[in-house]
C-alpha cells in the first residue's frame, strides 16, 4: 500500500508511522533537510551511548549545485501534457530530526533540463523502490486530487451538515461512489470517448471535464426535456424550442 501526498505529508512523523504500519509514504522533501548516513558497526568496547545516526550527508541543495552529482535522463508523460525530459538523481539516507527516531529512506532530486522549472525533491519510505518508480507513483496524485477537488466543486464532498459524526462517515463515501458512478455513465453515453463539452470563456478546453460528464448524464436521465403539447405543430411546447434547450443546457451545467 502506498500513500501520496503534497508538502503537507511530508512529516518525519508520518513517515515512521506508515513504515510501522508497512505503508510507502512518497512526498515532497525539503532541499534543506537533515539527512544522515545509517549508524555505523558499533566496537563492543566503545564506551558512551551508542550513536543514533551516521554522519550527516550533504544537503540536496548541496547536491544540486555539485558539478559531480551523476545525472540520468528520464522522459515521463508529464501529466497528460506529452512527453518531459526531466533529470534527476537518488540515493538512500536517514532522515532525522534531534528528540526523534531517524526514517531510513529514498531520496529523489529533479531538475529540468531547460532550466525552466524549479528542482524539486521526493521521498519514499522504501528504500529499494527505484528512482523512476518514485517519480512515477507521485505523478498518480494528480488524479486523486482533481477527484476530490471536483467532488467538492459539483457534488458537495467536505460541504455536508450532519451532526453526526457516523453520518459525515457515511456521506463521504457515497459521494465518492457517486462519482464513480457519473465516470462510468458518461463513458458509456459517449463511447467513442468523446462526450461533448462546453468551452470556458477564460480558456480552451480540448476535452470533456467532469462538469460536462455530469451535464450530459443529466441530460440523459431527464430525457432530453422533450415535453410536445401540440399534435399539430411539434415544435410548440410550453415555450419556443430553442428557449428550451438554452434552459436545459443551463439547469444540466
Amino acid at each position: 500500500m502506498k500513500l501520496l501526498g503534497d508538502q503537507a505529508y511530508s512529516i518525519l512523523e508520518l513517515g515512521l508511522r506508515c513504515t510501522h504500519q508497512h505503508v510507502t509514504l512518497i512526498a515532497p522533501l525539503r532541499l534543506d533537510a537533515v539527512l544522515h548516513q545509517p549508524v555505523p558497526l558499533r566496537d563492543p568496547h566503545t564506551i558512551g551511548r551508542p550513536r543514533v545516526v551516521g554522519p550527516r550527508l550533504p544537503s540536496l541543495q548541496h547536491v544540486l549545485h555539485d558539478p559531480h552529482t551523476a545525472w540520468q535522463r528520464l522522459t515521463l508523460d508529464w501529466y497528460g501534457e506529452g512527453p518531459r525530459t526531466l533529470e534527476l538523481c537518488t540515493g538512500t539516507a536517514w532522515w532525522y530530526r534531534f528528540g526523534s527516531t531517524p526514517l531510513p529512506m529514498r531520496w529523489v532530486l529533479t531538475r529540468d533540463p531547460a532550466g525552466k522549472r524549479p528542482p524539486k525533491a521526493l521521498f519514499s519510505t522504501d528504500q529499494t523502490q527505484p528512482a523512476e518508480a518514485v517519480v512515477r507513483d507521485f505523478m498518480k496524485r494528480w488524479s486523486l486530487e482533481a477527484t476530490f477537488e471536483e467532488s467538492r466543486a459539483h457534488l458537495g464532498i467536505e460541504t455536508q451538515r450532519q451532526w453526526s459524526d457516523q453520518a459525515i462517515e457515511r456521506s463521504t463515501p457515497l459521494l465518492f461512489g457517486l462519482y464513480s458512478l457519473l465516470t462510468r455513465f458518461g463513458s458509456a453515453l459517449a463511447p467513442d470517448g468523446r462526450p461533448p463539452h462546453r468551452q470556458a470563456a477564460w480558456y480552451h478546453k480540448s476535452a470533456a471535464t467532469f462538469r460536462d460528464i455530469l451535464a450530459l448524464v443529466r441530460r440523459h436521465l431527464w430525457d432530453n426535456f422533450d415535453f410536445p403539447t401540440s399534435q399539430s405543430d411539434p415544435s410548440v411546447v410550453l415555450l419556443p424550442r430553442a428557449t428550451l434547450v438554452q434552459l436545459a443546457h443551463a439547469a444540466c451545467y
